[in-house]
């Protein structure tokens, strides 16, 4: 789906507003904050003309509520700044060379982020992945080989590093050593879910993570809508795998459209749930794909990705071949002519490869597997 047309320009941050000592760690302050939105911030930001004039603003209790301007008064910049280097970020004001240009095109753009991890990628090489923390194991297997396709070719996976599409995304570019960027609606120094720590530390280690919020902030539900206009606003297109109506990936994929980014949609079962946020943008005009080969081809990135060789045996084909949904070793074994036990360790082989998964008993090919055999195809042909 084409972006939106060009519209007047968001209110941005006036220039100067964070270049001064005193100013930056007033950012500090202000990011630390627990209600004051960026919003509310800026709406008054361009009049005060200085991070420092607002922060006075808010401990006079003429900006954001009562308890930002108590709090305030008791941050201690100094702190603030020790705990961000403790975890090893550092600070990116909208007056830093380095602040994303992209961020400066969006409706509420962030006042600064908190980067952990190495660069933000330009937008012409980013690409988020976004979808339902409760996904099925068809979605989670469709985030996982695009954002291996992805960074195969050399694109970065943007994502918000929930459970779920978003975990998968990340870990298939990792999966590949490609690049990965994951956008917190907490703050920097704080793993959340719990379950996604190790993935954030991987991230870390070899991609990047950001946060507009400063040390120390609790994940509450209202931070997370609104980092998502950030995952979008970071990329120059936005693919949605699974949602429910309403979900955080209805809104990235909204974000992304009011942005003027293109926005890719991965279809699924229309009786399902996870589909409808899918499936609607697809009839609104969004494009459709079939993986991440579909989308760098669109999108014109060098490096498209190719299938792998697969190096499957005939029996292998030919187990492949009976899997086209869930199926029970006993039928695979029918159709092979083997025993039940020849034909669970035949499978679990081809599991440890990743072509083939069991849910509840059953197995079934996997999108790696249709990836391969097209590969293994292709190569036959030339």
């Amino acid at each position: 789906m084409p972006g939106s047309t060009a519209r007047e320009p968001w209110p941005t941050w006036p220039e100067g507003f964070a270049v001064s000592p005193e100013d930056r760690r007033a950012v500090l302050v202000l990011a630390a904050l627990r209600a004051l939105t960026p919003r509310q911030l800026l709406a008054v930001a361009n009049e005060a003309g200085s991070a420092s004039a607002c922060l006075s603003l808010v401990r006079r209790g003429e900006l954001g509520s009562e308890n930002d301007g108590a709090f305030a008064h008791d941050l201690d910049a100094d702190a603030l700044a020790a705990g961000v280097g403790a975890c090893g970020a550092r600070l990116v004001t909208c007056d830093d060379a380095d602040y994303p240009p992209a961020l400066r095109t969006i409706h509420d753009p962030p006042m600064a982020l908190f980067v952990r991890g190495g660069q933000i990628p330009p937008v012409t090489s980013a690409i988020a992945i976004v979808g339902a923390r409760n996904c099925s194991d068809l979605g989670r297997e469709l985030a996982l080989e695009t954002g291996r396709g992805l960074g195969e070719a050399g694109a970065w996976v943007v994502s918000g590093a929930a459970r779920g599409i978003d975990s998968a995304a990340h870990e298939g570019a990792l999966d590949v050593d490609g690049g990965t960027l994951a956008v917190l609606g907490c703050g920097i120094d704080v793993d959340y879910p719990k379950a996604s720590r190790r993935l954030l530390e991987r991230i870390a280690e070899r991609g990047t993570i950001v946060s507009e919020y400063a040390p120390g902030v609790p994940p509450e539900p209202f931070r997370f809508p609104a980092r998502n206009r950030i995952v979008a606003g970071l990329c120059v297109a936005t693919v949605v795998v699974e949602g429910a109506d309403g979900s955080g990936s209805s809104i990235t994929g909204d974000h992304a459209l009011e942005f003027g980014r293109d926005v890719y949609a991965l279809p699924g079962a229309v009786n399902s749930p996870l589909s409808s946020v899918p499936l609607r943008l697809i009839r609104d005009g969004a494009t459709m794909i079939r993986g991440a080969e579909d989308l760098l081809e669109d999108l014109g990135l060098d490096g498209a990705a190719s299938p792998p060789r697969a190096r499957l045996t005939v029996v292998e084909e030919a187990a492949l071949d009976l899997l086209a949904g869930p199926t029970l070793p006993e039928h695979v074994g029918r159709g092979l002519g083997l025993s039940v036990p020849q034909v669970v360790s035949l499978l679990m082989d081809l599991e440890m490869r990743g072509l083939v998964r069991c849910v509840g008993g059953r197995y079934a090919s996997t999108l790696r597997a249709a990836r391969a055999r097209e590969g293994e195809a292709a190569a036959a042909e030339t």
